[in-house]
Formats: structure tokens, C-alpha cells, sequence
């Protein structure tokens, strides 16, 4: 029997991160597998031998990718063992670790999904580690939990699954996005020189179809702000985080939620979206002030909106939390108005840009209302132009022959 343990080396020097391995045992013989984890002193507890999470850690969730991470390795270990066992009887410290490290350098698809989603949660980018590990979900489903190694993904494998998918009455572009990760996930491998490429995805869809514009008109926007919400605090609030999503220019719920006090400068709001990184500047309308006051956090809160509460851990579920919540009382407004799409925080900010671009607000000054990187990010948003428009304006254009 092989002991595997994690372990922690603190630094020689004070305040800096010290490194995480694997100490690993057999006969006596005791053999070290080093890792790219660091992890600070205080990080570690000591008497147990695992990593410490605080819940108020500004490095929640980096840590808890180090310890879903480092969990993986040491079943891979135990799983490389196992195997070793089954067709040998005498293995050692040595083996298991030629065999590891041979298996860390053509993971298997589990493995490499995970890695990555974790990769991209160090980064702070979540909604990104999210998207993968969504699809690995879904893959995990359709494989009945087996994993495979990336080598062994093949065409009919894939043409398999997008099947699967079709039963399981999902709609084509949920399909593409699934593939599309997949296959962002193998390229890494094969970009790396790990793997040839046999083009696998080449029969499977992984394009992405029009979706249907979500724009509202203004009389449709005038009839959600003049509805009485009064007997419904919660769906009056979900209305009102809309309007004031419509009245910034449609400013994303997650920079909403997240939006500080201090982002608040006299007038003018400054904020850097969380998608781009992009600095906008806001004038703050009446309107918007008044939702502000209605809604203002408490004194000890950072943030603007009481949506976030800023002593609880887990500040990315309680966001998603709310975000559910504000979607569903959206979508019972836009039943009981008649909508036929249905409402969601993304409404305003698709109408919004239609509605300037109605206006002959010009495409680049909405580009840059919005903090999109380009022009063609904004026309995505835009609703579709009439026939008739364009007819008019050709016609224009001929009458001056």
C-alpha cells in the first residue's frame, strides 16, 4: 500500500507563499512530487494537514481551486496505483510517480476541463470556469462519468454526443456552445505539441445561429416603468434595477451588483465593466438617483445596491442568486404585459442601443456608451433594420443621380 499525501513547504522568508507537493510513501521510501500551488502560512492548517479557507479570504476562490485541483491529483495517484497493482505485484514509489507525471502530460478530458476552469478562476475569471465546467457536466452525462484521454476523441465519439444533445431537446445553439468548448479544450492540448491534430469537431456543429433580438420599443419601456408594483416589493424591485440597468446605457447586472459607493464622484458615476475592463463614465440623471436612494445599501456596505451583501462569503453565488431571482419576477412582467420574448436584464440593455440607434444616435457613440470594444460587438445588439428603411434611404440615394 502507497501513502499520498498533500503537503506544505513554508517560505524561508516572512509574508511570502510557501509551495504545496505530494509526499508520497511505499517501503519505507519516501519520495516528494512538487506542484505549481503556493499557498501563504496562515493558509494552512497545520495540525490537520489540509488548506484552510477563511470565509472573509480575498483568495476564496483561488484556494478552493488549489484544493479541487490538488484532490485530482491524488486520485489520479490513487487511480495510477490501482492500475499498477492490476498488473504487477511489486510497484514502488519511483513507478508511481514515472506513471504520474506521464499521465499529467496527456491528461485525460476530465482532467483537462477542470484544470482549465480552474486555471481561469485564478484569473477571476468565473463566469469563463463556469462555461467549462458546464460542459464538462454535460459531457460527464452523456460518458456516464468514464473518462477518456484527449487522444482518444474522435469524430464518431462527438457526432455521438451532438446526437445525445438532439434527444435530450436542447437547442442548437446550447449544442454549438458545448462543442465549442470542447473543442477550445482540445486545441490547447494539440497547440502544446501533446497531440496531433485529427480534426475531430469537423463534422459537428459548432457554429452559432442568429438568436432572436431581445430590444424593446420606448412605449414598451414607458408601460414597465409605469406599472404599480407596489403590493410586490420584489418584483417592484426586479423592475426597478431594469430601469435603472436602461437609464445607464444598459449597464450589466453583474457591474450593478458589484457597483461601489466610491464609483459615485458628485455627479458623474465611474465604473470599469467586468467584462472589458472598460473605464465609462456616467452623468447621474434624476431618475437614477432616485433608484439609488430607494435601494441604498447599508452604511457598512461598500457597495451601492444591497444585492451583494459584503460580510458573506461567496460573493459570485450570491450575485447568481440574485440575478435569478430579478430574471423570473422580469419574466412574470413580461407575461402579464403581453411580451412575446421573454424579459430579462438583458432586454435593457439590447433596448437601450436600439432605441438610440432609432434616435440617429451614430453606431460608434453607442459603441462607446456601452464600453464595447467595437462597433461590430454593438451591431449584435442592434435590432434589425426595417426593409422599408433601407429602401428609403437607397431611394434617397438615387434621387441624387
Amino acid at each position: 500500500m502507497i501513502s499520498v499525501k498533500l503537503k506544505f513547504r513554508p517560505s524561508i522568508i516572512d509574508g511570502k507563499e510557501g509551495s504545496l507537493y505530494y509526499q508520497v510513501i511505499c517501503n519505507r521510501l519516501v519520495r516528494r512530487v512538487s506542484t505549481s500551488y503556493k499557498i501563504y502560512s496562515y493558509e494552512w492548517d497545520f495540525e490537520k494537514d489540509t488548506i484552510f479557507i477563511s470565509q472573509n479570504s480575498y483568495r476564496f476562490q483561488y484556494l478552493e481551486s488549489v484544493i479541487n485541483e490538488t484532490a485530482t491529483d491524488i486520485k489520479r495517484l490513487r487511480a495510477i496505483e490501482h492500475n499498477l497493482l492490476s498488473h504487477k505485484s511489486d510497484i514502488d514509489a519511483d513507478n508511481l510517480i514515472a506513471e504520474f507525471k506521464k499521465v499529467k502530460a496527456e491528461p485525460t478530458l476530465f482532467v483537462l476541463m477542470e484544470t482549465i476552469a480552474s486555471q481561469y478562476t485564478r484569473q477571476g475569471k468565473v463566469r469563463t470556469a463556469e462555461t467549462y465546467l458546464s460542459t464538462l457536466s454535460s459531457f460527464r452525462q452523456f460518458r456516464g462519468n468514464v473518462d477518456l484521454l484527449i487522444k482518444d476523441m474522435e469524430s464518431d465519439l462527438l457526432l455521438d454526443y451532438e446526437n445525445y444533445l438532439h434527444q435530450k431537446h436542447l437547442a442548437p445553439n446550447t449544442i454549438s456552445f458545448y462543442m465549442k468548448h470542447l473543442r477550445s479544450a482540445y486545441n490547447k492540448v494539440v497547440e502544446e505539441g501533446v497531440i496531433a491534430d485529427h480534426r475531430p469537431f469537423k463534422h459537428v456543429l459548432t457554429s452559432i445561429a442568429p438568436t432572436p433580438k431581445r430590444a424593446l420599443s420606448l412605449p414598451n419601456i414607458k408601460r414597465i416603468k409605469e406599472l404599480d408594483l407596489s403590493n410586490d416589493p420584489p418584483k417592484q424591485f426586479a423592475r426597478d434595477i431594469f430601469l435603472f440597468s436602461f437609464y445607464t446605457r444598459g449597464m450589466s447586472f453583474v457591474d450593478i451588483a458589484f457597483l461601489r459607493k466610491n464609483n459615485i464622484k458628485g455627479e458623474t458615476l465611474f465604473y470599469r465593466r467586468k467584462k472589458t475592463n472598460q473605464l465609462l463614465e456616467i452623468h447621474l440623471e434624476d431618475r437614477m438617483l432616485d433608484i439609488i436612494s430607494k435601494y441604498q445599501s447599508p452604511q457598512s456596505s461598500p457597495y451601492v445596491f444591497n444585492i451583494v451583501k459584503h460580510d458573506i462569503a461567496n460573493h459570485r453565488k450570491q450575485y447568481l442568486n440574485s440575478a435569478t431571482k430579478i430574471n423570473r419576477h422580469l419574466k412574470v412582467i413580461g407575461r402579464e404585459l403581453g411580451f412575446s420574448s421573454a424579459l430579462t436584464m438583458y432586454c435593457a440593455r439590447h433596448s437601450w442601443a436600439s432605441i438610440a440607434r432609432e434616435k440617429g444616435v451614430p453606431l460608434a457613440v453607442i459603441s462607446e456608451g456601452m464600453g464595447h470594444n467595437s462597433e461590430k460587438t454593438t451591431q449584435i445588439y442592434l435590432a434589425s433594420i426595417k426593409s422599408e428603411v433601407i429602401d428609403k434611404a437607397n431611394r434617397e440615394i438615387l434621387n441624387l443621380l
